[in-house]
């Protein structure tokens, strides 16, 4: 796993595969959220009043006309990044940002989609790719071979109310592109059926035949992914090896669990201020005092030496390895736990 970041945070960006740190599962085809869209389009309500009265001792009713209203389609859309910042190096090619496109209307709706990477606020703009925007098919996060390509008025997403599609925009890097520099880029979405001020109303555009009404986003959302160019490239790499109580290495309760962990920095840079914290993992018990880096033992306290068991929140390992380059060569942590 390669590594790409600023000199301060090298040890947490993944420099090719940004999805490694999207926390959520992520889904092409429409899914249902809990967005609450309200009644749906095209919903009939019907009303009827009745009268009861007496007679003689007679006790009668009489019901009124009915009344129906069909309740109207709302647009509104939502656009959200799903990506972190995005690590690149100059002269990069398809690199995605990944957007999460969600029809927070009543009812169904097709979108027409946009990139736009010729923004202000940033240092360089990227090259939108050709074609720019593909469909996360399989939801993999970021651009694999079964990935479709998006052709507007062709394939526009068409999206059921409360429901949500994953989108990738694709940008190539300038080689220009200097360390430490940023480059944005937008994904539009909006209806097909119309936008504009909330209130608009498109007459009989709606699901059933009812009107249209434009909600409070006006029909369109955009949000904007971020590009940072970095010069370090570092890969970390965790092993473990078991050992049970019988002399095997059958991971049962009783069984020790050595984590080994390598971090190099691979290029010319400097990872500055690089550290390793890596969680207990649930159902063990942390080995005191086997914390080593390159061999040498660590305390469990925080002391002068560059590791100690942290259990503030949940109980961690952490290691500070401080200033990297390609000469310091690979750093060796390891600890142990038990399985409980």
């Amino acid at each position: 796993m390669i590594l790409r970041a600023r000199p301060q945070s090298v040890f947490q960006r993944v420099r090719n595969s940004p999805i490694a740190f999207i926390l959520t599962a992520l889904a092409l085809l429409p899914s249902q959220a809990s967005i609450a869209a309200g009644t749906a389009a095209g919903t009939v309500i019907d009303n009827t009043a009745q009268l009861t009265y007496d007679i003689g001792g007679t006790p009668l009713s009489l019901n009124s006309n009915t009344v129906s209203v069909t309740v109207d389609e709302r647009i509104d859309v939502v656009v959200t990044l799903q990506s972190p910042q995005v690590l690149v190096a100059g002269g990069d090619s398809n690199r995605s940002l990944l957007f999460r496109v969600t029809n927070t209307g009543n009812g169904s709706e097709d979108f027409l989609l946009a990139i736009d990477s010729n923004l202000t606020g940033d240092d360089f703009d990227p090259v939108p790719a050709v074609p720019a925007i593909y469909f996360d098919t399989d939801s993999s996060g970021d651009l694999s071979a079964g990935d479709v390509a998006y052709n507007p008025g062709v394939n526009d997403p068409q999206l059921a109310a409360d429901a949500f599609i994953d989108i990738l925009l694709l940008n190539d890097i300038p080689l220009s592109a200097a360390n430490g520099e940023t480059g944005l880029s937008q994904l539009t979405a909006t209806s097909t059926t119309g936008s504009g001020n909330p209130g608009d109303v498109f007459a009989n555009q709606g699901d059933g035949g009812s009107d249209a009404v434009v909600g409070t986003s006006g029909g369109q959302a955009a949000d904007v992914g971020e590009y940072l160019v970095s010069d370090v490239a570092v890969s970390i790499v965790k092993s473990v090896l078991v050992a049970d109580p019988f002399g095997g290495t059958q991971p049962v309760p009783g069984a020790t669990l050595t984590y080994t962990i390598t971090v190099e920095v691979t290029n010319s840079g400097t990872a500055s201020g690089s550290a390793v914290n890596d969680p207990v993992p649930a159902n063990t018990t942390y080995v005191p005092a086997s914390i080593r880096l390159n061999g040498s033992t660590l305390t469990d306290s925080p002391d002068a030496d560059a590791g100690e068991f942290d259990t503030v929140g949940v109980p961690s390992i952490v290691v500070r390895l401080g200033d990297l380059t390609q000469l310091s060569g690979p750093q060796t942590v390891t600890f142990q736990v038990t399985i409980d």
